[in-house]
Protein backbone atom coordinates (compact mmCIF):
# COMPACT_ATOMS: atom_id res chain seq x y z
CA UNK A 1 0.00 0.00 0.00
CA UNK A 2 0.85 3.69 -0.49
CA UNK A 3 3.03 4.61 2.04
CA UNK A 4 0.64 8.19 2.02
CA UNK A 5 -2.50 6.24 1.70
CA UNK A 6 -1.50 3.88 4.53
CA UNK A 7 -1.07 6.93 7.18
CA UNK A 8 -4.47 8.90 6.54
CA UNK A 9 -6.47 5.26 6.33
CA UNK A 10 -4.49 4.86 9.80
CA UNK A 11 -6.14 7.89 11.33
CA UNK A 12 -9.77 6.15 10.70
CA UNK A 13 -8.90 2.63 11.92
CA UNK A 14 -10.97 1.78 14.76
CA UNK A 15 -9.61 0.54 17.99
CA UNK A 16 -12.24 -0.61 20.23
CA UNK A 17 -13.36 -3.47 18.35
CA UNK A 18 -14.45 -6.43 20.57
CA UNK A 19 -12.62 -10.16 19.45
CA UNK A 20 -15.50 -11.84 16.86
CA UNK A 21 -16.07 -13.96 14.05
CA UNK A 22 -18.85 -15.59 12.22
CA UNK A 23 -21.19 -17.98 14.56
CA UNK A 24 -21.02 -14.85 16.76
CA UNK A 25 -24.00 -13.08 17.98
CA UNK A 26 -23.44 -9.58 18.25
CA UNK A 27 -25.29 -6.44 18.78
CA UNK A 28 -24.32 -3.25 16.38
CA UNK A 29 -25.64 0.11 17.09
CA UNK A 30 -25.48 1.99 14.47
CA UNK A 31 -26.18 5.74 13.81
CA UNK A 32 -29.66 6.21 11.75
CA UNK A 33 -30.49 9.72 10.54
CA UNK A 34 -34.23 10.37 10.48
CA UNK A 35 -35.11 14.21 8.55
CA UNK A 36 -32.94 16.55 10.70
CA UNK A 37 -33.08 13.98 14.06
CA UNK A 38 -30.25 11.05 14.66
CA UNK A 39 -30.88 8.10 16.94
CA UNK A 40 -29.16 5.16 17.64
CA UNK A 41 -30.47 1.40 16.49
CA UNK A 42 -29.70 -1.74 17.73
CA UNK A 43 -29.11 -4.38 15.29
CA UNK A 44 -28.40 -8.23 17.02
CA UNK A 45 -28.10 -11.46 14.48
CA UNK A 46 -25.22 -13.51 13.74
CA UNK A 47 -22.44 -12.62 11.66
CA UNK A 48 -22.20 -15.17 8.41
CA UNK A 49 -19.46 -13.18 6.98
CA UNK A 50 -16.32 -10.79 8.06
CA UNK A 51 -15.08 -9.76 4.58
CA UNK A 52 -11.75 -7.46 3.88
CA UNK A 53 -9.18 -6.03 5.99
CA UNK A 54 -8.05 -2.48 7.24
CA UNK A 55 -10.31 0.36 6.69
CA UNK A 56 -12.72 -1.39 4.64
CA UNK A 57 -13.70 -4.54 6.54
CA UNK A 58 -16.91 -5.45 6.68
CA UNK A 59 -19.29 -8.04 8.90
CA UNK A 60 -22.62 -9.25 7.51
CA UNK A 61 -25.06 -9.62 10.42
CA UNK A 62 -28.20 -11.93 9.47
CA UNK A 63 -31.64 -11.82 11.97
CA UNK A 64 -34.98 -13.34 11.33
CA UNK A 65 -37.58 -11.30 12.34
CA UNK A 66 -41.47 -11.97 11.76
CA UNK A 67 -40.44 -14.97 9.94
CA UNK A 68 -38.33 -13.19 7.33
CA UNK A 69 -34.47 -13.66 7.19
CA UNK A 70 -33.02 -10.02 7.62
CA UNK A 71 -29.35 -9.44 6.35
CA UNK A 72 -27.03 -5.90 6.87
CA UNK A 73 -23.45 -5.50 5.93
CA UNK A 74 -21.75 -2.78 8.35
CA UNK A 75 -18.12 -1.39 7.74
CA UNK A 76 -16.71 -2.08 10.89
CA UNK A 77 -14.47 1.10 10.95
CA UNK A 78 -17.52 3.59 9.96
CA UNK A 79 -17.87 6.66 12.16
CA UNK A 80 -21.57 5.40 11.87
CA UNK A 81 -21.05 2.52 14.28
CA UNK A 82 -21.68 3.27 17.98
CA UNK A 83 -20.61 0.55 18.91
CA UNK A 84 -20.69 -3.34 18.83
CA UNK A 85 -20.97 -5.83 21.77
CA UNK A 86 -20.61 -9.68 21.48
CA UNK A 87 -23.56 -11.27 23.13
CA UNK A 88 -22.51 -15.00 22.65
CA UNK A 89 -19.76 -16.51 21.13
CA UNK A 90 -20.85 -19.56 18.61
CA UNK A 91 -18.73 -23.01 17.38
CA UNK A 92 -18.62 -23.03 13.80
CA UNK A 93 -16.52 -24.78 11.52
CA UNK A 94 -16.80 -22.53 8.19
CA UNK A 95 -15.96 -18.77 7.73
CA UNK A 96 -19.12 -18.15 5.64
CA UNK A 97 -22.29 -19.04 7.39
CA UNK A 98 -24.31 -18.53 4.01
CA UNK A 99 -25.89 -22.14 4.60
CA UNK A 100 -27.53 -20.35 7.48
CA UNK A 101 -30.13 -18.92 4.51
CA UNK A 102 -31.60 -22.34 3.34
CA UNK A 103 -32.27 -23.31 7.20
CA UNK A 104 -35.39 -22.69 9.18
CA UNK A 105 -36.54 -22.59 12.72
CA UNK A 106 -34.24 -24.72 14.85
CA UNK A 107 -31.70 -25.73 12.69
CA UNK A 108 -29.83 -22.43 12.44
CA UNK A 109 -29.28 -22.68 15.96
CA UNK A 110 -25.42 -22.53 16.60
CA UNK A 111 -23.58 -24.14 19.50
CA UNK A 112 -22.22 -21.49 22.40
CA UNK A 113 -18.21 -21.59 22.76
CA UNK A 114 -16.90 -20.95 26.04
CA UNK A 115 -14.14 -18.43 25.49
CA UNK A 116 -11.33 -18.76 28.39
CA UNK A 117 -8.94 -16.35 28.86
CA UNK A 118 -10.08 -13.67 26.06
Amino acid sequence: MNPILAEITQKYLRTDMPVMGPGDTVKVFAKIREGNKERIQAYEGVIIDRRGSGISETITVRKVFQGVGVERVFPLHSPRLEKIEVTRYGKVRRAKLYYLRALRGKATRIKAKSRQGV
